[in-house]
């Protein structure tokens, strides 16, 4: 899997959500992440997928990312919320 983002739009997630890009790709390494379409986000020409999963023993990422062009591009990452992380969990117990 190839991963590309946006170097400004990297920046700018740094300083307001204190994640990286470059750390938002670990969540792809966890074999219990939850995926979901973003039917809110997405358009025609680009489907948006959600993605939370665990990077570290005590960080739960929610990323945002897209294929583009058979890389997958993140879009934006920040620690989940209390209800994204319970529906983490509540997925992981049940595999």
């Amino acid at each position: 899997m190839t991963f590309e983002w946006d170097e400004k739009k990297n920046a700018i997630n740094k300083k307001k959500h204190g994640i990286s890009f470059e750390m938002a790709v670990r969540v792809f390494l966890d074999e219990k992440r939850v995926e979901k379409l973003d039917l809110e986000h997405s358009t025609l020409e680009e489907e948006r997928i959600n993605i939370i999963g665990r990077v570290s023993d005590m960080l739960v990422l929610f990323v945002v990312a897209t294929d583009r062009n058979g890389n997958t591009r993140i879009i934006s990452a920040r620690k989940a919320e209390e209800d994204e992380e319970e529906e983490y969990y509540e997925n992981y117990d049940a595999r």
